[in-house]
């Protein structure tokens, strides 16, 4: 089992974070710290609120109130040539990879590079076959993306998103639709980069056999809420039921009364029907 990871140092920092998309909250002023050089997982079921407290940590969506920090910064009050400026030392590993069809695997991992520096073609050309030999993709920088498995596409998004030697990365389900054994590897893959690279890792997931792997400690979101915030075998060890019933793939139904099952289909608001 891996160790607890005690480094104090905070490179995230999340404080009473609260979204509401419309009349509904989201996110109900969560806080969390992530620790330098920790891989953090977050998971929760579906519409728990861990994709948009991802949208939120990339900068794709801001806040109903709240705050949060990357590597020491406020990002809700920085200018976007800031902003532009922090994220340069923060990368992505989108969920579909997010290649682009129309260029080579090689000229996708250089994007950033084109776009944020002004190295030599051969520089950059030395720098992609590198990070492709950290994914174990030497030699595929000429192929297209419709020429890779779901797997080799993971690897080589991840070989974009630390092009550039991030000190944090994101990870949107990374093992997502794949087989056991390229989950497997990718997780692999994910604690190599952290000891290779030194970076500090968020990974979100919903796959347990994953979380448990990789996460020195595990956020679980639920409706919004966090749960419990913890080590693998903290998490296992919660008498929480609705983090046993996520660990043990137990449905829970929802249940409403006459009047709000009738106003969520009519649209009008509970007790407004009975009025009428």
């Amino acid at each position: 089992m891996m160790e607890p990871f005690l480094d104090p140092e905070p490179i995230i920092e999340v404080t009473n974070l609260t979204t509401h998309y419309g009349s509904r909250k989201i996110l109900n002023g969560i806080s969390l710290t992530v620790s330098k050089g920790e891989v953090m997982v977050i998971m929760g079921g579906s519409g728990s609120g861990k994709s948009t407290l991802l949208r939120h940590l990339i900068g794709l969506e801001h806040p109903s109130a709240g705050s949060i920090k990357l590597l020491g910064q406020d990002i809700g009050t920085m200018t976007e040539h800031d902003m532009t400026q922090l994220y340069r030392k923060v990368g992505v590993a989108f969920q579909g990879g997010a290649l682009f069809s129309s260029m080579t695997v090689g000229e996708n991992i250089m994007l950033p590079l084109r776009e944020h520096t002004k190295l030599d073609q051969k520089t950059m050309e030395i720098m992609v076959r590198l990070k492709l030999e950290v994914v174990n993709l030497a030699g595929f920088e000429d192929l297209m993306p419709s020429e890779l498995s779901g797997g080799m596409l993971k690897r080589a998004a991840f070989a974009r998103a630390v092009i550039m030697d991030p000190v944090l990365l994101f990870c949107d389900e990374p093992s997502a639709g794949l087989d056991p054994v390229v989950s497997s590897s990718l997780d692999e893959l994910i604690l190599r980069l952290r000891e290779a690279l030194d970076m500090t890792i968020v990974v979100v997931t919903h796959e347990l056999e994953s979380a448990f792997r990789i996460a020195d400690r595990i956020t679980v979101l639920d409706k919004g809420d966090i749960l419990t915030i913890g080590t693998v075998d903290d998490v296992r060890a919660s008498t929480n039921k609705r983090i046993q019933d996520l660990l043990n793939r137990h449905f829970e139904e929802e249940i409403l009364d006459p009047d709000a099952y009738l106003a969520r289909l009519t649209g009008e608001p509970e007790g407004m029907l009975s009025q009428s």
